[in-house]
């Protein structure tokens, strides 16, 4: 067998994983842990208080409702992208990617705004430190996903990606997914579950 031939041969084979996507899944699940004591750091803290949790009444859900609906349809703009390179379609990802790339800056605007209008800072108490810390970082990782997504937006306007080509596309997708999801539960844990008691 010729080199030539071996060398198609394997690149025919089935191969596992890349590297690049157990990065991403370890990257997921240690993230995934934080949120998951810092959220139960919220219901302890607020078992303990004397009085209501928070003390100021519920959160506002003016803003965070459509807040909240323009994330979640980040989520389908990247899973529209990602489909569109498995099929080969250079312009659906590229568009997918940069309406991707503006609901997650609206979102983050939209949160700075929340927060301008909030009468709490992270000073004022333990659920102001709280409230902060959890969607700040939350806001940090959207701003860490959306540097993500530009990387892939430049490389996709170099004709970087194609049907058998598209980890980085895929593993930046399941990034963004997970930051909507962690979303959602920031929003029930921190918005919605104030209302409920």
């Amino acid at each position: 067998m010729t080199s030539a031939a071996a060398q198609l041969q394997l690149l025919e084979q089935p191969r596992g994983r890349s590297t690049g996507f157990w990065g991403m899944m370890l990257l997921i699940t240690t993230e995934a842990s934080l949120f998951s004591y810092l959220l139960f750091s919220y219901f302890y803290l607020g078992s303990m208080a004397q009085g209501p949790w928070p003390k100021e009444g519920p959160p506002s859900l003016t803003l965070v409702i459509p807040n909240t609906i323009i994330l979640l349809a980040s989520s389908g703009t990247m899973y529209w992208a990602e489909s569109g390179i498995r099929k080969g379609r250079q312009g659906r990802l590229r568009l997918g990617l940069l309406l991707t790339l503006l609901l997650g800056i609206i979102f983050l605007a939209i949160q700075g705004i929340e927060y301008s209008h909030k009468h709490i800072t992270p000073r004022t108490n333990a659920y102001g430190s709280l409230f902060f810390t959890i969607t700040g970082l939350h806001g940090a990782h959207v701003a860490a996903g959306l540097l993500m997504v530009a990387v892939i937006t430049a490389r996709s306007l170099l004709k970087h990606f194609g049907p058998g080509h598209h980890d980085a596309v895929t593993n930046v997708s399941w990034y963004w997914h997970f930051v909507d999801a962690v979303w959602l539960s920031v929003f029930t844990c921190l918005y919605v579950s104030p209302y409920l008691g």
